[in-house]
């Protein structure tokens, strides 16, 4: 005789893969509750099995285990039936005053836990019992005191919670209701939380739509006529080629030069800048100085280019230029001689001896290297394959060039005032400029345009635009005069600066250490004499100081001058006649 299974237990059938319930999610909650009442049906009949858990379990997509805790809840608390697997109303969350005490502590959740438990406390007014303190989790190894945490924020600032949930459960109320980016952000600040952020990525357009201009600093010191100066690259980006169309190299801080420079090497495609350039469409770049200088905007909307400043402290804005400024820190300045990085190092080991720094020159030969092989050899994931110039040429957008002849008419600057050439050439910010074209040309009006910051020769214009030539300085300085007042200008600012430094020391004080709550003591160790000597070579008395004009008011003017009557009282009144001897 063949046994079989009971009609209570069954054995469950094999169930096949899981797939995607056809449901929406709002539909599968709906359905829970008239579930959950046929099973606890099903149980009152004892007619419930494991297959009847099993399928209601695979229809609402949820697990078996979470349907069997359904129906427990619905046995001891029959209101619950109604809505399984609600969120339930006295769950500990993290409220507004919470979130103000995060930001205070700098985002440490032990510290706020503490204040909450010292809160309610004081509130209580008496020491705890054990008992007590299980009932209200409140951390028994916690100090059981009615004060409030020392450094902490003010008590008022305090909610006071009835009951105060455990160490454990605070945190894992934390880590529920405050996001891990809020959670940076109270730790280091905006600009951690920004970093934890998901940003959407730009459709990708056509050549020479959009540009992104920026400066990168490289992390070491190259050798510029005897200074040891730290260089920066400026450069423009084409965001759908991502091919670099121009550069410049500034040793030291750059400046509205460097931007036309760099300008002006992106849109000539001409060698030895091309192929890549021509006018652009758009211009993004943030908010520099030299970026939105006067010269830079007149050269960019001369060009017929639209131009976006972004705002502050937005550099995901810009993503395509920071990710070459990134790209350039890892694959050139790194391998560089004399390269520092930023951040320090944990482990105290000794870091290997650093070469010679490079020369100026070296180095933009370096830098204008690695540009080429970007270009032509990089191959970047977003370009599936093909490098910047291949991404380029296959684009077939129209270009829109200028010629090279007329390119520095865009990228100089005019002072917009109309100058005459005399026998001494031209009168340029009190200095005088020659050329050799100018012979037989005194009396001719002419206008100046100059490279920012180069004022060793300016070029010359009629009013009307048209380019007659280049002028140098007259009287320009030879090198060895140069070197020397660099020189002297190096050893005075060393004094200056040793001086500032004795100074800072006359003014420094010591303070004596101290175990318990006391007045701060000075440490002086000066004499008497010492101190009056020193003063009597600090002090400089004012003479002015020493006048007393009020001292001996003025005598009366006569009567029959006008003057203010507030004077009338400042002076002294006139002394009456002395009688004579032979007057009665």
């Amino acid at each position: 005789m063949t046994a079989t299974t009971p009609d209570h237990n069954p054995a469950p059938a094999p169930s096949p893969p899981p797939s995607d319930p056809d449901l929406d999610p709002a539909s599968l909650t709906a359905l829970r509750a008239p579930a959950v009442r046929r099973l606890l049906v099903l149980r009152a009949e004892h007619r419930l099995t494991r297959g009847h858990v099993h399928t209601t379990a695979q229809c609402l997509n949820v697990s078996e285990r979470t349907v069997w805790r359904w129906l427990a809840e619905a046995t001891t608390t029959p209101e619950t039936a109604a809505r399984p697997g609600a969120r339930r109303t006295g769950r500990f969350e993290i409220t507004a005053e919470i979130r103000v005490l995060l930001a205070y502590w700098h985002g440490n959740a032990s510290a706020v836990h503490r204040e909450l438990v010292a809160r309610a406390r004081a509130a209580a007014g008496t020491e705890q019992s054990e008992e007590t303190s299980t009932s209200t989790s409140i951390d028994p190894s916690l100090p059981r005191t009615a004060a409030s945490v020392p450094g902490g924020a003010p008590p008022a600032a305090v909610p006071l919670l009835d009951p105060v949930p455990s160490l454990p459960t605070f945190l894992r109320a934390l880590r529920r209701d405050v996001t891990a980016g809020e959670r940076a952000g109270y730790r280091h600040g905006p600009e951690a939380a920004r970093a934890l952020d998901v940003f959407a990525r730009r459709p990708r357009t056509w050549r020479n739509h959009v540009w992104e201009a920026d400066h990168v600093q490289a992390p070491l010191r190259v050798e510029a006529d005897g200074d040891l100066v730290p260089p920066y690259v400026t450069w423009f980006i084409d965001c759908a080629t991502k091919a670099i169309t121009g550069l410049a190299v500034t040793p030291g801080t750059p400046t509205r030069a460097s931007v036309l420079a760099a300008l002006r090497s992106a849109v000539l495609r001409t060698d030895p800048y091309g192929p890549a350039g021509g006018l652009p469409e758009h211009v993004r770049f943030d908010r520099g100085r030299d970026f939105l200088s006067r010269t830079v905007t007149a050269a960019l909307t001369a060009l017929d280019a639209d131009i976006t400043v972004l705002p502050p402290y937005s550099p995901h804005l810009k993503g395509s230029i920071e990710n070459l400024n990134h790209c350039v820190s890892r694959m050139l300045f790194t391998a560089l001689p004399g390269y520092t990085p930023k951040k320090p190092r944990r482990r105290p080991d000794r870091r290997p001896e650093t070469a010679p720094p490079m020369s100026f020159e070296a180095f933009t030969e370096h830098v204008l290297a690695w540009a080429q092989w970007w270009n032509t050899e990089h191959r970047p994931a977003e370009l599936h394959g093909a490098t910047p110039l291949e991404a380029w040429q296959a684009d077939p957008t129209p270009l829109n060039d200028v010629p090279a002849t007329d390119v520095w008419t865009f990228t100089l600057e005019d002072d917009a005032r109309t100058r005459t050439i005399t026998s001494h050439g031209v009168r340029f910010r009190n200095r005088d400029y020659i050329a050799d074209w100018m012979t037989g040309q005194a009396g001719l009006k002419v206008t100046v345009r100059f490279m920012p910051h180069h004022t060793h020769e300016i070029e010359l214009c009629t009013p009307h635009g048209h380019h007659l030539g280049t002028a140098h300085l007259a009287d320009q300085a030879t090198d060895e005069q140069l070197t020397a007042l660099r020189r002297t200008r190096t050893q005075r600012a060393r004094r200056l600066r040793d001086e500032a430094k004795a100074a800072e020391q006359l003014r420094h004080t010591r303070f004596a250490p101290t175990t318990e709550p006391a007045q701060a003591r000075r440490l002086n160790a000066t004499t008497a004499t010492a101190a009056a000597r020193e003063l009597d070579q600090h002090q400089h008395t004012d003479l002015a100081a020493l006048a007393m004009p009020d001292l001996i008011p003025p005598a009366q003017p006569p009567a029959d001058w006008a003057i203010p009557a507030a004077l009338k009282a400042r002076t002294r009144p006139a002394a009456p006649p002395t009688p004579s001897e032979d007057s009665p």
